[in-house]
């Protein structure tokens, strides 16, 4: 029979055998316009929630984001975005009353899909976002010496500029990743960057104006900056603008020095300390363990009980590596800068007529106690799961013994 006006219908037939007379189940779904308009709605969705992830993607620590150039591809997402999100959104409009039309438990996939869609969107642009993992300081208070709260054996960025010194401990900025303050009477940019340790100082001055400046992620393992006029992205290490109208222009740095707040003091008796943000205590590195670095080494255990001490570098820190005369028990330290290298007798170790125990303390209490150094004893193939830019220590020769 010809009809106009009739759907397309896909039908599948049921029988019930068991029961008599019974009417046959039918079952449809629909191939015709409906269906159709029905596909926008998902291509909106899944569209929309793959562009969010890959704006994330390309300018995030992701997995194999920082080794391919993906800053362009990034910038273009990034300044395209209200235009996909606007296509996205229409052909979600278009086909969201057909999607819901469904019959049955059909009707949860159109739900389920839309607020999958919307958690990548929350995830991506509220949760994910560097300005937002990072924040600015809230309330920037720097103090003279006197008032200082701030461990002066803390590692600083300090800045010297026309009769006045201010210091910021790389503690507190590698979290804020940037600091706006002002030396002199003039604006200053002071920036960190833990991936790569860069620490650097700028004139925020732009085409004669002052600028502000957003985190907004990082391209081949440096920080990436956004100045608010522009919307152009400069980079951390150099000050320049590596993409953007303002692709080419560059900051001028102002000079910095790192040291200790103790050596900076030293020079700059009243220079001004930042002192914490109350309201970021909980992300600082309050301990300061990323001023001692990120070195790890991993030694055999079978060396350690042939041997029972290595003295040895990790990273920039001198260290000793002693074990218990049982074989079982071991310590580590930081060994002093007037110690070459220490010996073992018995359960104590010796260096320059000076003899310390495994607490680390000098036995005549005339010496500083040595400072630990935390350790532990584990498998290779777990440790180097975590730590995978672990060396291995070998020590070349034997170590003095008494």
């Amino acid at each position: 029979m010809n009809c106009s006006g009739c759907r397309d219908l896909v039908t599948f037939e049921t029988a019930d055998d068991t029961v008599p007379h019974r009417s046959a189940r039918l079952y449809s779904v629909s191939t015709g316009p409906r269906s159709r308009v029905r596909t926008l709605f998902y291509l909106g969705l899944v569209g929309l929630a793959l562009f969010e992830l890959a704006k994330v993607y390309f300018i995030m620590p992701m997995p194999g984001s920082q080794r391919i150039k993906s800053l362009d591809a990034a910038y273009a997402l990034h300044t395209w975005r209200w235009a996909v999100r606007l296509v996205a959104l229409v052909g979600i409009g278009a086909g969201i009353r057909a999607a819901f039309t469904l019959r049955g438990w059909w009707r949860a996939v159109p739900v389920l899909v839309l607020l999958g869609t919307a958690g990548v969107g929350y995830a991506a642009n509220y949760v994910l976002t560097a300005d937002r993992m990072f924040r600015q300081p809230e309330h920037l208070v720097l103090a003279p010496r006197s008032a200082n709260l701030v461990d002066e054996n803390s590692v600083v960025v300090g800045v010297a500029r026309d009769g006045e010194a201010r210091a910021w401990p790389i503690r507190f900025i590698l979290y804020h990743h940037q600091v706006q303050d002002a030396i002199g009477g003039k604006p200053i940019l002071v920036t960190y960057w833990n991936v790569c340790r860069t620490g650097r100082v700028f004139e925020p001055i732009v085409g004669g104006q002052h600028e502000t400046f957003r985190l907004v992620g990082m391209d081949t393992f440096n920080a990436m900056f956004e100045d608010s006029r522009t919307g152009s992205w400069w980079r951390q290490a150099t000050g320049t603008a590596v993409t953007g109208p303002l692709k080419g222009t560059s900051l001028a740095e102002v000079s910095s020095v790192q040291l200790t707040l103790r050596q900076f003091l030293a020079l700059h008796p009243n220079a001004m300390v930042m002192q914490p943000d109350p309201a970021f205590v909980s992300d600082y590195d309050t301990e300061g363990r990323f001023e001692r670095g990120l070195a790890s080494k991993a030694y055999d255990w079978n060396d350690l009980k042939a041997r029972r001490i290595i003295n040895d570098r990790v990273g920039d820190t001198p260290i000793v590596l002693a074990l218990s005369e049982d074989g079982q028990g071991f310590v580590a330290f930081e060994r002093p800068v007037d110690v070459p290298a220490f010996a073992i007798a018995g359960p104590v170790l010796v260096a320059n007529g000076r003899s310390y125990d495994f607490s680390g303390h000098e036995v005549t209490g005339a010496a500083p106690a040595l400072t630990p150094i935390a350790a532990s004893q584990e498998f290779w193939h777990s440790w180097l799961s975590f730590h995978p830019a672990t060396q291995k220590g070998e020590p070349a020769g034997a170590d003095p013994r008494e």
